[in-house]
């Protein structure tokens, strides 16, 4: 194949298309340089065990419980991910919608909540009271109790 084809509804003629190698060459990216760019731009706890530890330490002092934290943290969004993996499937590749990926997404569902509790004893916190923030929130957000699009897109500075 020696042209592009498709690139861009502007392109009318022959001309105007892009061989592989053009395409290749415009679109070429240094990655030895951006690998540079990633290490400058990240956080010394990020690349290095002892500031790492320092961190922990740090966060652990001012109370934190950071390994619950980290524990929840990691482990919501692994269990998400397998979650959503099902739903995934059952829509792009085919899955079938039945009685064991039904029970498939509840086991995925009662991870997810188990790392949800793991967040709440970190945080200190009833899984009721993280509820009721979230229904205060919601009901700020939709004072008629009605979604809305423009105010789910349209959110203030204290709508988070």
């Amino acid at each position: 194949m020696t042209k592009a084809q498709g690139f861009g509804s502007a392109m009318t003629s022959e001309d105007d298309l892009l061989s592989t190698e053009e395409i290749r060459q415009k679109n070429e990216v240094d990655t030895h340089k951006y690998l540079e760019f990633v290490e400058f731009v990240t956080s010394d706890a990020s690349k290095n065990f002892d500031s790492f530890s320092e961190r922990l330490n740090e966060l652990n002092s001012e109370g934190s419980n950071i390994q619950r934290l980290l524990t929840a943290g990691v482990g919501i969004n692994a269990e998400s991910g397998e979650f959503l993996e099902i739903v995934k499937k059952m829509i792009f590749q085919g899955k079938p919608w039945n009685e064991d990926n039904r029970e498939h997404l509840i086991i995925e569902l009662g991870d997810v909540m188990w790392y949800i509790a793991q967040a709440c004893i970190a945080l200190n916190i009833s899984m009721d009271e993280v509820i009721h923030q979230n229904v205060t929130k919601l009901l700020k957000r939709y004072p008629e109790g009605v979604f809305d699009v423009y105010k789910s897109e349209n959110r203030t500075s204290t709508d988070r």
